[in-house]
């Protein structure tokens, strides 16, 4: 697949994501100004942190599209981690804020009105986070990007947190509790904290140069036993993640009578077949004498 037809598709779909952001929040925060409500504010800001969160995605993956330079040899697609870490930044600032104004108004609850038009507006901008998230999710999954993903699963729990709040906002007005309102909000922050630590937690592992998962690195090493032989090893494979891209390296041990060319071509054909499945191979030759009897073929390769 061409590395830039696919990033020119997932800009597409966070220029959507982004377009919708600013939609769904202009509906929650007339619901927010309409109704009052404490638990329709904390959507409002929610919404917020998805207008930075699209934006910052965009800037990134226009960021991972560069090709490797001399400063980066291994190309720019790390970015996109980037843009999920700054989106967990912004869902922990939210929530801080959302804390801070439904305690206070826990303590000195206000009536909600026009309850009616407020729920109508906040029902419209879900149903829009709800599609734009599927969207997302497909292309995050198409396009092995973490930047569609974290903005899709974001929209996606921010569809499910506007659930609870209009069940919140109900009961307190049907009940006539209104600290009911406050602590929905309470409980959306949280769960809102919740979902920002795992967003942090997996772009800090994408940063930290995570394995490939075991299924990819096994049609790996089945395509690297095309190459093998009784004369020829590959062993020592290791693998890593940056984003869209995937990376392998493995030590390919041949006959020390081999020369130089004969070993190169051979080197050059692995690699050749690792870009068909979309992996940029690095091969070490060695001479078999180095180390004798290879103790970890790539046949017995189970991961990292």
């Amino acid at each position: 697949m061409n590395y830039t037809m696919l990033n020119l598709g997932a800009r597409q779909l966070l220029l959507l994501s982004l377009v919708g952001a600013f939609a769904t929040m202009a509906l929650k925060s007339l619901a927010w100004y309409l109704t009052g409500s404490v638990g329709f504010l904390s959507d409002a800001v929610e919404s917020l942190v998805n207008v930075a969160g699209a934006g910052f995605a965009l800037a990134m993956v226009s960021l991972a599209r560069r090709p490797a330079d001399n400063s980066h040899p291994y190309g720019h697609s790390k970015a996109e981690y980037l843009s999920a870490a700054f989106e967990g930044g912004m869902i922990f600032l939210a929530a801080l804020v959302i804390l801070t104004t439904a305690i206070e108004r826990l303590f000195n609850p206000q009536p909600i009105s026009t309850l009616g038009i407020g729920t109508l507006l906040t029902v419209l901008a879900s149903l829009i986070n709800l599609a734009i998230a599927m969207l997302l999710l497909k292309g995050g999954k198409q396009y092995n990007s973490p930047a569609l993903e974290g903005d899709g699963k974001h929209l996606l729990t921010d569809v499910w947190t506007t659930a609870g709040v209009v069940i919140g906002v109900g009961l307190a007005v049907l009940s006539g509790h209104n600290w009911l309102d406050a602590a929905v909000a309470i409980a959306v922050a949280l769960h809102i904290l919740h979902e920002g630590g795992g967003i942090l937690y997996r772009a800090a592992n994408g940063l930290m140069d995570k394995a490939l998962p075991d299924s990819r690195i096994s049609e790996i090493a089945q395509a690297l036993e095309h190459f093998a032989s009784g004369k020829v090893q590959f062993i020592n494979l290791r693998t890593r993640a940056a984003a869209t891209l995937q990376f392998a390296q493995v030590d390919m041990q041949v006959p020390g009578h081999w020369t130089v060319e004969q070993a190169h071509q051979l080197a050059d054909d692995a690699e050749l077949a690792m870009q068909q499945l979309g992996v940029e191979l690095s091969v070490h030759i060695e001479p078999q004498h180095a180390h004798g009897t290879p103790t970890n073929p790539v046949t017995e390769y189970k991961g990292v």
